[in-house]
Protein backbone atom coordinates (compact mmCIF):
# COMPACT_ATOMS: atom_id res chain seq x y z
CA UNK A 1 0.00 0.00 0.00
CA UNK A 2 1.15 3.39 -0.52
CA UNK A 3 0.90 6.34 1.20
CA UNK A 4 -2.06 8.20 0.56
CA UNK A 5 -3.88 4.82 0.60
CA UNK A 6 -2.90 4.14 4.19
CA UNK A 7 -4.05 7.17 5.43
CA UNK A 8 -7.49 7.19 3.79
CA UNK A 9 -7.70 3.87 5.76
CA UNK A 10 -6.62 5.52 8.71
CA UNK A 11 -9.37 3.60 10.36
CA UNK A 12 -7.77 0.27 9.60
CA UNK A 13 -5.05 1.32 11.21
CA UNK A 14 -4.16 -0.25 14.28
CA UNK A 15 -1.43 -0.79 17.57
CA UNK A 16 0.41 -4.25 17.91
CA UNK A 17 2.55 -5.30 20.74
CA UNK A 18 5.15 -7.33 20.53
CA UNK A 19 6.44 -8.50 24.58
CA UNK A 20 9.85 -7.66 25.94
CA UNK A 21 10.88 -10.69 28.48
CA UNK A 22 13.23 -10.08 31.55
CA UNK A 23 15.87 -11.90 31.84
CA UNK A 24 15.48 -11.25 35.70
CA UNK A 25 11.77 -12.45 36.49
CA UNK A 26 11.20 -14.15 33.16
CA UNK A 27 8.12 -12.24 32.31
CA UNK A 28 6.92 -9.70 30.89
CA UNK A 29 8.24 -5.83 31.48
CA UNK A 30 7.01 -3.93 28.25
CA UNK A 31 5.39 -3.65 25.18
CA UNK A 32 7.11 -2.26 21.98
CA UNK A 33 4.15 -0.64 20.04
CA UNK A 34 4.38 -1.61 16.14
CA UNK A 35 1.83 -0.08 13.51
CA UNK A 36 -0.23 -2.49 12.27
CA UNK A 37 -2.99 -2.11 9.10
CA UNK A 38 -5.91 -4.35 9.10
CA UNK A 39 -8.29 -4.53 5.74
CA UNK A 40 -10.35 -7.80 5.45
CA UNK A 41 -8.39 -9.57 8.17
CA UNK A 42 -5.25 -9.25 6.34
CA UNK A 43 -3.04 -7.84 8.93
CA UNK A 44 0.06 -6.12 7.32
CA UNK A 45 3.14 -4.03 9.00
CA UNK A 46 3.86 -0.40 8.54
CA UNK A 47 7.49 -0.56 9.06
CA UNK A 48 7.81 0.22 5.29
CA UNK A 49 5.96 3.46 5.39
CA UNK A 50 7.61 5.01 8.46
CA UNK A 51 11.38 4.28 7.54
CA UNK A 52 10.74 5.51 4.05
CA UNK A 53 12.67 9.04 3.95
CA UNK A 54 10.55 9.80 0.53
CA UNK A 55 7.26 10.13 2.60
CA UNK A 56 6.30 13.69 3.79
CA UNK A 57 6.60 14.15 7.61
CA UNK A 58 3.03 15.55 8.33
CA UNK A 59 1.41 11.77 7.13
CA UNK A 60 3.80 9.83 9.41
CA UNK A 61 3.19 11.83 12.18
CA UNK A 62 -0.55 12.12 11.69
CA UNK A 63 -0.52 7.52 11.30
CA UNK A 64 2.02 7.60 14.40
CA UNK A 65 -0.42 10.17 16.39
CA UNK A 66 -3.29 7.37 15.73
CA UNK A 67 -1.61 4.52 16.79
CA UNK A 68 -0.23 6.34 20.00
CA UNK A 69 -3.94 7.34 20.53
CA UNK A 70 -5.20 3.31 20.56
CA UNK A 71 -2.54 2.21 22.48
CA UNK A 72 -2.69 4.60 25.72
CA UNK A 73 -6.02 3.64 25.36
CA UNK A 74 -5.99 0.32 25.31
CA UNK A 75 -2.50 0.50 27.82
CA UNK A 76 -4.62 2.63 30.32
CA UNK A 77 -7.92 0.34 30.07
CA UNK A 78 -5.37 -3.00 30.89
CA UNK A 79 -4.59 -1.47 33.58
CA UNK A 80 -1.03 -2.77 34.04
CA UNK A 81 2.54 -1.47 35.03
CA UNK A 82 4.49 -2.69 32.30
CA UNK A 83 6.22 -0.39 29.96
CA UNK A 84 5.61 0.92 26.58
CA UNK A 85 8.03 0.94 24.02
CA UNK A 86 7.42 3.75 21.41
CA UNK A 87 9.38 4.17 18.16
CA UNK A 88 10.28 7.73 17.07
CA UNK A 89 12.38 9.21 14.18
CA UNK A 90 15.25 11.84 15.79
CA UNK A 91 14.61 13.65 12.57
CA UNK A 92 10.92 14.20 13.13
CA UNK A 93 11.71 14.63 17.09
CA UNK A 94 13.90 17.46 16.27
CA UNK A 95 12.27 19.18 13.52
CA UNK A 96 9.98 22.28 13.45
CA UNK A 97 6.81 20.17 13.73
CA UNK A 98 6.28 20.65 17.73
CA UNK A 99 5.93 16.80 17.72
CA UNK A 100 8.39 16.41 20.83
CA UNK A 101 5.76 18.98 22.61
CA UNK A 102 2.71 17.19 20.92
CA UNK A 103 4.32 13.73 22.36
CA UNK A 104 4.83 14.89 26.15
CA UNK A 105 1.44 16.28 26.04
CA UNK A 106 -0.14 13.40 24.33
CA UNK A 107 0.99 11.40 27.42
CA UNK A 108 0.10 13.96 30.11
CA UNK A 109 -3.63 13.40 28.91
CA UNK A 110 -3.55 10.00 30.02
CA UNK A 111 -1.95 10.28 32.98
CA UNK A 112 -4.86 10.83 35.25
CA UNK A 113 -5.99 6.95 33.38
CA UNK A 114 -2.62 5.34 35.13
CA UNK A 115 0.10 6.09 31.99
CA UNK A 116 3.13 7.25 33.53
CA UNK A 117 5.89 8.87 31.95
CA UNK A 118 8.09 6.57 33.53
CA UNK A 119 6.78 3.68 31.83
CA UNK A 120 7.41 5.40 28.26
CA UNK A 121 10.66 4.25 26.33
CA UNK A 122 11.20 6.23 23.30
CA UNK A 123 12.86 3.91 20.61
CA UNK A 124 15.36 6.20 18.36
CA UNK A 125 18.13 4.97 16.02
CA UNK A 126 21.19 7.25 16.27
CA UNK A 127 21.84 6.45 12.71
CA UNK A 128 18.96 7.53 10.81
CA UNK A 129 19.62 11.05 12.43
CA UNK A 130 21.01 13.49 10.29
CA UNK A 131 21.14 16.78 12.43
CA UNK A 132 23.59 18.28 15.15
CA UNK A 133 24.30 15.50 17.69
CA UNK A 134 24.42 17.73 20.61
CA UNK A 135 20.94 19.12 19.67
CA UNK A 136 19.66 15.09 19.98
CA UNK A 137 21.44 15.01 23.21
CA UNK A 138 19.90 18.37 24.40
CA UNK A 139 16.39 16.92 23.69
CA UNK A 140 17.26 13.49 25.12
CA UNK A 141 17.79 14.93 28.88
CA UNK A 142 14.61 17.06 28.03
CA UNK A 143 12.74 13.66 27.49
CA UNK A 144 14.90 12.49 30.57
CA UNK A 145 13.77 15.49 33.17
CA UNK A 146 10.32 13.63 32.57
CA UNK A 147 11.18 10.34 33.92
CA UNK A 148 10.83 8.88 30.07
CA UNK A 149 13.80 7.16 29.11
CA UNK A 150 15.17 6.43 25.52
CA UNK A 151 16.54 3.49 23.92
CA UNK A 152 18.93 3.34 21.12
CA UNK A 153 17.54 0.83 18.20
CA UNK A 154 19.82 -1.22 15.97
CA UNK A 155 23.05 -0.28 17.80
CA UNK A 156 25.94 -2.11 15.57
CA UNK A 157 23.91 -1.97 12.19
CA UNK A 158 23.71 0.68 9.96
CA UNK A 159 26.90 2.68 10.81
CA UNK A 160 25.84 3.04 14.61
CA UNK A 161 28.90 4.97 16.02
CA UNK A 162 29.56 3.63 19.54
CA UNK A 163 31.49 7.23 20.78
CA UNK A 164 28.41 8.96 19.24
CA UNK A 165 25.63 6.64 20.96
CA UNK A 166 27.94 7.22 24.34
CA UNK A 167 27.29 10.98 24.29
CA UNK A 168 23.98 10.53 23.99
CA UNK A 169 23.84 8.21 27.22
CA UNK A 170 20.70 6.24 26.24
CA UNK A 171 19.34 4.13 29.42
CA UNK A 172 18.68 1.14 26.85
CA UNK A 173 20.88 -0.22 23.87
CA UNK A 174 18.88 -2.71 21.91
CA UNK A 175 20.68 -4.96 19.66
CA UNK A 176 19.17 -6.89 16.34
CA UNK A 177 20.60 -11.03 16.49
CA UNK A 178 19.26 -11.07 12.88
CA UNK A 179 22.72 -11.52 11.03
CA UNK A 180 23.20 -14.73 13.47
CA UNK A 181 22.06 -17.38 10.00
CA UNK A 182 21.14 -20.62 10.42
CA UNK A 183 21.74 -21.31 13.84
CA UNK A 184 25.67 -20.31 13.38
CA UNK A 185 27.50 -17.90 15.28
CA UNK A 186 30.81 -16.94 14.12
CA UNK A 187 33.67 -15.84 16.20
CA UNK A 188 33.53 -12.13 14.67
CA UNK A 189 29.65 -12.06 15.56
CA UNK A 190 30.95 -13.21 19.01
CA UNK A 191 33.82 -11.07 19.63
CA UNK A 192 31.40 -7.91 18.61
CA UNK A 193 28.64 -8.71 20.99
CA UNK A 194 30.93 -9.31 23.44
CA UNK A 195 32.05 -5.89 22.88
CA UNK A 196 28.83 -4.36 22.89
CA UNK A 197 28.03 -5.51 25.98
CA UNK A 198 31.54 -4.42 27.42
CA UNK A 199 30.32 -0.92 26.16
CA UNK A 200 26.57 -1.01 27.80
CA UNK A 201 28.36 -1.82 31.00
CA UNK A 202 30.67 1.36 30.37
CA UNK A 203 28.18 3.66 29.81
CA UNK A 204 25.91 2.42 32.60
CA UNK A 205 22.99 1.33 29.82
CA UNK A 206 20.86 -1.71 29.29
CA UNK A 207 21.29 -4.56 27.26
CA UNK A 208 18.10 -5.47 24.72
CA UNK A 209 18.11 -8.06 22.34
CA UNK A 210 15.60 -8.06 20.00
CA UNK A 211 15.44 -10.39 16.72
CA UNK A 212 15.47 -13.71 18.68
CA UNK A 213 14.13 -15.83 16.50
CA UNK A 214 15.63 -19.27 17.50
CA UNK A 215 17.57 -21.29 20.55
CA UNK A 216 20.95 -19.95 19.31
CA UNK A 217 20.17 -16.17 19.67
CA UNK A 218 18.90 -16.47 22.92
CA UNK A 219 21.99 -18.33 23.96
CA UNK A 220 23.99 -15.16 22.27
CA UNK A 221 21.35 -12.73 24.30
CA UNK A 222 21.95 -14.83 27.57
CA UNK A 223 26.04 -14.78 27.13
CA UNK A 224 26.57 -11.34 26.42
CA UNK A 225 24.46 -9.44 29.20
CA UNK A 226 21.25 -9.44 27.95
CA UNK A 227 18.72 -7.87 30.21
CA UNK A 228 15.76 -7.91 28.21
CA UNK A 229 14.74 -10.20 25.12
CA UNK A 230 12.48 -9.90 22.47
CA UNK A 231 12.02 -12.04 19.64
CA UNK A 232 9.19 -14.82 17.93
CA UNK A 233 10.77 -17.20 19.52
CA UNK A 234 9.82 -15.67 22.81
CA UNK A 235 6.52 -13.94 21.50
CA UNK A 236 4.87 -12.48 18.31
CA UNK A 237 3.66 -9.35 17.71
CA UNK A 238 -0.44 -8.98 18.43
CA UNK A 239 -3.01 -7.36 18.79
CA UNK A 240 -3.51 -7.48 22.82
CA UNK A 241 -1.52 -7.93 25.76
CA UNK A 242 0.15 -11.72 26.58
CA UNK A 243 0.25 -13.38 30.04
CA UNK A 244 2.85 -12.18 31.85
CA UNK A 245 4.27 -15.42 33.02
CA UNK A 246 3.61 -16.74 29.60
CA UNK A 247 7.61 -17.58 28.41
CA UNK A 248 8.36 -18.25 32.19
CA UNK A 249 8.91 -21.83 32.19
CA UNK A 250 11.14 -21.72 28.74
CA UNK A 251 12.93 -19.34 29.59
CA UNK A 252 13.62 -21.06 33.20
CA UNK A 253 14.42 -24.57 31.28
CA UNK A 254 16.78 -22.85 29.13
CA UNK A 255 19.06 -21.19 31.38
CA UNK A 256 19.10 -24.28 33.22
CA UNK A 257 20.25 -25.49 29.83
CA UNK A 258 22.50 -22.37 29.27
CA UNK A 259 24.17 -23.04 32.72
CA UNK A 260 24.99 -26.58 32.84
CA UNK A 261 26.55 -26.35 29.59
CA UNK A 262 28.67 -23.69 30.87
CA UNK A 263 29.45 -24.94 33.71
CA UNK A 264 30.61 -28.22 31.80
CA UNK A 265 32.36 -26.19 29.66
CA UNK A 266 34.43 -24.21 32.09
CA UNK A 267 35.51 -27.62 33.85
CA UNK A 268 36.87 -28.75 31.07
CA UNK A 269 38.83 -26.04 30.37
CA UNK A 270 39.92 -25.96 34.09
CA UNK A 271 40.85 -29.60 33.74
CA UNK A 272 43.44 -28.69 30.60
CA UNK A 273 44.59 -25.77 32.77
CA UNK A 274 45.46 -28.21 35.64
CA UNK A 275 46.66 -30.61 32.87
CA UNK A 276 49.33 -28.38 31.28
CA UNK A 277 50.65 -26.66 34.55
CA UNK A 278 51.97 -30.09 35.64
CA UNK A 279 53.22 -30.94 32.03
CA UNK A 280 55.08 -27.81 31.71
CA UNK A 281 55.46 -27.87 35.61
CA UNK A 282 58.07 -31.18 35.02
CA UNK A 283 59.57 -29.44 31.94
CA UNK A 284 60.96 -26.09 33.57
CA UNK A 285 61.67 -27.46 37.06
CA UNK A 286 64.23 -29.69 35.16
CA UNK A 287 65.44 -26.61 32.91
CA UNK A 288 65.25 -23.30 34.63
CA UNK A 289 68.93 -22.92 34.81
CA UNK A 290 69.18 -23.09 31.03
CA UNK A 291 68.73 -20.13 28.66
CA UNK A 292 65.38 -18.94 27.10
CA UNK A 293 66.48 -21.00 23.65
CA UNK A 294 67.43 -24.17 25.76
CA UNK A 295 64.61 -24.31 27.74
CA UNK A 296 62.02 -23.42 24.17
CA UNK A 297 63.82 -26.26 22.44
CA UNK A 298 62.99 -28.96 25.65
CA UNK A 299 59.32 -27.67 25.69
CA UNK A 300 59.25 -28.13 21.76
CA UNK A 301 59.82 -31.42 22.49
CA UNK A 302 57.61 -32.08 24.99
CA UNK A 303 54.44 -30.71 23.95
CA UNK A 304 54.33 -30.20 20.53
CA UNK A 305 51.44 -32.12 20.10
CA UNK A 306 49.52 -29.33 22.00
CA UNK A 307 51.23 -25.44 20.63
CA UNK A 308 52.30 -24.32 17.05
CA UNK A 309 54.23 -21.38 18.36
CA UNK A 310 56.26 -20.63 21.68
CA UNK A 311 58.39 -17.73 23.28
CA UNK A 312 59.41 -16.19 26.32
CA UNK A 313 59.17 -12.44 27.25
CA UNK A 314 60.10 -10.80 30.47
CA UNK A 315 57.75 -8.88 32.96
CA UNK A 316 57.99 -5.59 30.75
CA UNK A 317 56.57 -7.22 27.58
CA UNK A 318 60.52 -7.42 25.97
CA UNK A 319 60.76 -11.20 23.94
CA UNK A 320 63.60 -12.47 25.37
CA UNK A 321 63.50 -15.56 22.97
CA UNK A 322 63.41 -15.89 19.15
CA UNK A 323 59.75 -17.76 18.20
CA UNK A 324 59.64 -21.23 17.99
CA UNK A 325 57.19 -21.89 15.48
CA UNK A 326 55.80 -25.47 13.61
CA UNK A 327 55.65 -25.57 10.44
CA UNK A 328 55.31 -28.29 7.80
CA UNK A 329 55.54 -30.68 11.43
CA UNK A 330 59.12 -29.07 12.21
CA UNK A 331 59.93 -26.40 14.17
CA UNK A 332 61.13 -23.06 13.20
CA UNK A 333 63.00 -20.51 14.58
CA UNK A 334 61.92 -16.85 13.54
CA UNK A 335 65.10 -14.77 14.96
CA UNK A 336 63.69 -11.61 14.38
CA UNK A 337 61.04 -11.60 17.33
CA UNK A 338 64.24 -11.06 19.61
CA UNK A 339 63.50 -7.94 21.66
CA UNK A 340 60.13 -7.16 20.40
CA UNK A 341 58.04 -5.91 23.04
CA UNK A 342 54.12 -6.68 23.44
CA UNK A 343 53.37 -5.10 26.57
CA UNK A 344 50.77 -2.79 24.24
CA UNK A 345 48.71 -6.01 23.86
CA UNK A 346 45.42 -6.27 25.31
CA UNK A 347 45.01 -7.90 28.94
CA UNK A 348 49.16 -8.40 28.80
CA UNK A 349 50.16 -6.76 31.97
CA UNK A 350 46.99 -8.08 33.63
CA UNK A 351 48.17 -11.64 32.49
CA UNK A 352 51.67 -11.65 33.80
CA UNK A 353 50.76 -9.77 37.66
CA UNK A 354 47.77 -12.94 37.52
CA UNK A 355 51.00 -15.15 37.12
CA UNK A 356 52.94 -13.09 39.27
CA UNK A 357 50.39 -13.34 42.64
CA UNK A 358 49.02 -16.77 41.21
CA UNK A 359 52.30 -18.50 39.87
CA UNK A 360 50.47 -20.89 37.44
CA UNK A 361 49.26 -20.86 33.78
CA UNK A 362 46.19 -18.82 32.37
CA UNK A 363 44.41 -20.16 29.62
CA UNK A 364 43.14 -16.92 27.12
CA UNK A 365 40.17 -16.21 25.66
CA UNK A 366 39.78 -17.25 21.77
CA UNK A 367 41.08 -14.21 19.44
CA UNK A 368 42.46 -13.94 15.83
CA UNK A 369 46.21 -13.89 15.60
CA UNK A 370 47.68 -11.48 13.28
CA UNK A 371 49.68 -13.71 11.46
CA UNK A 372 47.59 -16.50 10.44
CA UNK A 373 44.19 -15.21 10.95
CA UNK A 374 43.02 -18.02 12.40
CA UNK A 375 41.16 -18.05 16.27
CA UNK A 376 43.69 -19.15 18.58
CA UNK A 377 44.47 -19.10 22.64
CA UNK A 378 47.05 -18.65 24.28
CA UNK A 379 48.79 -20.38 27.32
CA UNK A 380 50.87 -18.33 29.48
CA UNK A 381 53.31 -19.93 31.71
CA UNK A 382 55.75 -18.04 34.64
CA UNK A 383 58.71 -19.62 34.13
CA UNK A 384 60.17 -17.61 37.55
CA UNK A 385 59.70 -13.67 38.36
CA UNK A 386 61.01 -12.41 35.46
CA UNK A 387 60.69 -14.87 32.45
CA UNK A 388 57.41 -15.82 31.02
CA UNK A 389 56.85 -18.72 28.68
CA UNK A 390 54.08 -18.31 26.43
CA UNK A 391 52.57 -21.18 24.00
CA UNK A 392 49.95 -20.00 21.22
CA UNK A 393 47.09 -23.11 20.72
CA UNK A 394 45.89 -23.39 17.08
CA UNK A 395 42.83 -23.77 15.73
CA UNK A 396 42.42 -27.41 15.13
CA UNK A 397 44.04 -28.41 18.14
CA UNK A 398 41.36 -25.79 19.92
CA UNK A 399 38.48 -28.25 17.92
CA UNK A 400 39.89 -31.67 19.24
CA UNK A 401 39.66 -30.25 22.66
CA UNK A 402 36.02 -30.44 23.86
CA UNK A 403 35.27 -27.27 25.64
CA UNK A 404 38.03 -25.17 24.21
CA UNK A 405 36.63 -23.51 21.24
CA UNK A 406 34.53 -21.53 22.80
Amino acid sequence: MDALEILMNKDHVVPYFQPILSAEEQSVIGYEVLGRININDDVKTLGDFFHNDNIPEEYIIEVDEHIQHLAFDYYCNANIETDLFINCNANILLSENDYTEQLISRIKLYQNKGLKFENIVLEIREHDYEGDLSQLGHLILYLKSFGIRVAIDDVGRGGSNIDRIALLEPDILKVDLKFIKDGMLSPSHRDVLYSLSMFARKIGATLLFQGIGDLTKLNAAWKNGGRYYQGFYLAKPCSQFVEPHCCKQQLTNEFEQFINHERKKLTQQYIFIEHLNSRLEEVVRKDKKHSSEEIIMSISDHLEDVCFRIYICDQYGFQRSTNYVKKDGSWQRQLEYLGKNWSWRPYFLETIVRMQYDRRGILSDLYSDIETNEFIRTFSYPINGELYLFLDLSYAFLFEQEGLLY
